[in-house]
């Protein structure tokens, strides 16, 4: 059995080339059905994210295999085959094990400690399974993937610290308060940075989103998208009575909020704390903001030591993380080896049980009439005389079987047992 990974990503492939090879499973149900009917691939997962496309896949027949895959990625007539051959990489067996686990704990990320990749991965091993797709093996590869994504969170804290301006919004909000939970977040500007912010805002217990966007269809779409609400640039004033957290990202020319304007509704607000956060470029807010009671006024330089600090942190995470992965990676290794092992040991135990069986017959009928519990007697001792003569065999298999050189103890122990008489000619022959 071989364990391979075939597939691109935005280290080896332009965005263009990932689209077109997405391209060609918008049906997850026909992409695994034109698969699954070929013969070479024995088990297969496949998924895609906006940074890779990958299959992964277990196959007896690597030549074979690996040309049926590549044909499938040819599939799209736009796909240019010098293209798709510098882009596409093949990972064997370790490889491919520890690309899979890197990609999980978000190690092989665009942005290294994202949290997302491990859902989608999740979700591709669920589809995989309602399309039986996958096997033993790679049943057990991914459970063990999630349970290593998991404690590269847990143990290394590899995505608890802000790496892009929009997180080190939401974190600093979440700095202030303590808790999103309850909170209204109001987003100035529709944009890609306030898309982002949305995206880090999910799951933090916010209790109302309102995107307020010069293009109010343009924000209407963003609001939706997130369970919002969208209002219009004109209505910032009204809006700011009920907001906990303001984000500005449009990159206005003149300032959207000045000093006198804030100032006019706190009052109202009884002086409740409002907390602005402009990551614009040039600046949304006028800067006097901050010296109004209760207004605190943050803009980028000041997230920028934030991100800093992340990028720092998440590169210490990441090295601890790498060497988690490389030990899971070799201790899923050993039990894939120990697959190959075990048709000789069954082999060995068949022989050895006839062996006894035979004799035992033998035995019983020569000695005569026996009562029952002698006929146990003697069938307890040729068990247990049997069982200690496999245990060495059966260890040595289990311990010293080595994948640089995969079938020499396998064969040595077939010989020794004359487990293949078919092939005991060929053995002489060699000899």
């Amino acid at each position: 059995m071989n364990l391979l990974l075939v597939g691109v990503n935005h280290k080896t492939a332009p965005v263009a080339l990932r689209e077109k090879l997405a391209g060609l499973i918008p049906d997850v149900g026909r992409a695994y059905q034109t698969l699954k009917a070929c013969p070479e691939l024995l088990e297969l997962l496949l998924y895609t994210t906006c940074n890779r496309v990958e299959l992964l896949y277990v196959t007896e027949d690597m030549a074979g295999a690996e040309a049926r895959v590549r044909a499938f990625f040819s599939g799209d007539p736009e796909v240019a085959a010098g293209a798709l051959h510098e882009s596409l990489y093949v990972r064997q067996d370790q490889e491919a094990v520890q690309h899979l686990f890197r990609v999980a704990a978000s190690l092989d990320s665009l942005v290294v400690g994202e949290p997302q990749i491990l859902g989608q991965v999740k979700e591709a091993y669920r589809q995989a399974t309602q399309h039986r797709a996958t096997g033993p093996i790679l049943n057990r590869l991914l459970h063990k993937t999630f349970s290593v994504a998991k404690r590269v969170r847990r143990e290394t804290g590899i995505g608890d610290q802000a790496v892009s301006v929009s997180y080190a919004a939401i974190a600093l909000g979440r700095k202030i308060f303590g808790t999103l939970a309850g909170k209204t977040v109001l987003l100035l500007g529709a944009g890609e940075m306030a898309e982002l912010a949305l995206e880090h805002l999910k799951g933090q217990g916010v209790a109302r989103i309102i995107v307020a966007n010069r293009t109010l269809e343009r924000g209407v779409r963003l609001a939706e998208r997130f369970k919002g609400e969208a209002v219009s640039l004109e209505e910032l004033e009204a809006q700011l009575l009920a907001a906990d957290i303001v984000i500005s990202s449009t990159g206005s020319d003149q300032y959207l909020l000045s000093r006198d304007q804030v100032k006019a509704v706190m009052r109202p607000r009884k002086q409740r704390p409002l907390f602005f956060i402009d990551i614009a470029v040039p600046r949304d807010l006028d800067p006097a903001i901050n010296d109004l009671d209760n207004v605190y006024l943050y803009n980028i330089d000041d997230l920028k030591g934030v991100v800093e600090q992340g990028w720092q942190h998440r590169a210490k995470a990441a090295a601890k993380a790498e060497r988690l992965v490389a030990a899971e990676t070799l201790k899923f290794l050993d039990w894939l080896d120990t697959l190959a092992v075990y048709p000789t040991i069954i082999s060995l135990k068949e022989k050895a049980e006839r062996i006894s069986k035979g004799e035992l017959k033998k035995t019983l009928a020569q000695l005569g009439p026996l009562s029952p519990e002698q006929r146990q007697a003697l069938q307890t001792l040729t068990q247990a005389i049997t069982g200690k003569l496999l245990h060495d065999p059966i260890i040595f298999l289990k311990r010293n079987h080595h994948r640089q050189k995969p079938f020499k103890e396998l064969d040595l122990i077939r010989r020794l047992f004359h487990l293949d008489p078919d092939r005991q000619k060929d053995y002489n022959d060699k000899d």
